[in-house]
């Protein structure tokens, strides 16, 4: 993910090589398929099958081998398709059968003959047959998944609680996308609290998807909601969600091998008080975006820290939290790396300043979610590739601006 790569180097000279080098192993290396990448490259294969027997049929038809019988053959064309196409692709392939049967039929001067009208009546049958079973498969298969969906959203909703539209001196918003390749929760997090230090945020992203990250969001958030307000210290909230995080890896069976040797959470902690500025404490996380007259910066650690879960890789933690200017009318954004890591269709990444920039200041954090939600629709194309999680924090500005009896939910 961005951002990690520039943490390790900032963090290197404070360990070994050995050390280094693993961490950058695990924060760098891109993904080794697994099993499911070899079930979509069968799953293709088989998506082609019927088109390689038309093919072999027409050869047949159209070289000295034609006395062979290839009706059965051109027959299974609709069939197979059924299984792996769909009804369009059911009909497309069908189309291809009839016309070659039409093709051989005029080539061989075969038409009046029992023969041929006998594949054509097996193949409407078969079509028809394989039309309407794939169409009943289909609905099932979308019945199944949007009841999936319903659940994992649902689970998401109860971790995932909606963040008051008004905290202390903010306007705030929230947004949480799933990524579009599978009905599989995220491991994206998020959560805005007031407390008696300020109103202090977290957005992070644990490694990883289904029920191992559920797991491992809610023990993070659990640890966080309860820190925020007895700790005085940034970095100590963040020390104990990093502690809960731990504790709960050692529960036995509830986490796989690869979990409790490369898992690992990035996580960024904000704090804004009546003060001027905000307090960040960032473990390996995407830096936050400021909105300042106008420009978008970003608001880069000084001393880069891994991920929740290496703290073993490091020889020392941050002591204090970085303060960094955030003054009244600008704006902060804090993402996950889903937004920054959007691709277009040549493979460019979302322009996240850009973006921010066109927005402006002048639309509530609501309203601007929304427009930086349609704005990664059309540069990804509809599609995500990773879950996406954001909030955006406005600071009031002038005291008239904020309303009266404190934080309100919305």
């Amino acid at each position: 993910m961005p951002g990690l790569a520039e943490a390790v180097g900032g963090v290197e000279p404070r360990l070994s090589a050995r050390q280094a080098e693993r961490m950058k192993a695990l924060l760098c290396s891109p993904s080794i398929p697994g099993p499911g990448g070899h079930n979509r490259v069968l799953f293709t294969l088989m998506q082609c099958v019927p088109f390689l027997i038309a093919l072999a049929v027409l050869v047949i038809e159209l070289t000295p081998a034609h006395f062979i019988y290839t009706g059965p053959f051109l027959t299974a064309v609709p069939a197979l398709a059924a299984v792996t196409l769909g009804p369009v692709g059911t009909t497309v392939a069908a189309s291809l059968a009839v016309t070659i049967s039409a093709t051989t039929a005029t080539y061989n001067e075969a038409w009046g003959t029992l023969q041929v009208y006998s594949n054509f009546l097996a193949l409407g049958l078969v079509t028809v047959a394989g039309f309407v079973t794939s169409r009943a498969m289909q609905e099932r298969r979308q019945r199944e998944l949007d009841q999936v969906r319903r659940i994992a959203v649902a689970a998401q909703d109860v971790v995932l609680r909606p963040v008051p539209a008004c905290l202390g001196p903010l306007r705030v918003g929230s947004l949480c996308l799933a990524a579009g390749t599978g009905a599989r929760v995220g491991g994206d997090l998020y959560e805005a609290v007031q407390t008696r230090y300020g109103v202090r945020m977290i957005v992070g992203d644990v490694r990883g998807k289904g029920l191992t990250a559920v797991r491992a969001v809610a023990v993070i958030l659990g640890a966080f909601r309860e820190a925020v307000h007895y700790e005085d210290d940034l970095v100590e909230v963040m020390n104990r969600c990093a502690a809960a995080l731990r504790r709960e890896l050692t529960v036995p069976g509830a986490y796989g091998q690869e979990t409790l040797l490369e898992g690992f959470t990035t996580a960024l902690i904000a704090q804004v008080s009546d003060e001027p500025g905000v307090r960040l404490v960032n473990r390996g996380h995407p830096p936050p975006l400021l909105l300042h007259g106008g420009k978008a910066a970003l608001l880069d650690a000084g001393s880069p820290s891994p991920p929740l879960g290496l703290e073993d890789l490091v020889t020392d933690l941050p002591e204090k939290a970085e303060s960094h200017p955030f003054d009244p009318g600008d704006r902060l954004l804090l993402y996950t790396d889903g937004v920054i890591e959007a691709r277009d269709a040549d493979g460019a990444f979302f322009a996240l300043p850009e973006a921010m920039e066109g927005i402006g200041a002048g639309p509530g954090p609501a309203e601007s979610l929304e427009r930086l939600h349609q704005a990664l629709r059309r540069h990804t194309g509809g599609d995500l590739a990773d879950d996406v999680a954001m909030l955006l924090a406005d600071r009031f500005g002038r005291p008239a601006e904020r309303p009266s009896g404190g934080a309100v939910t919305g």
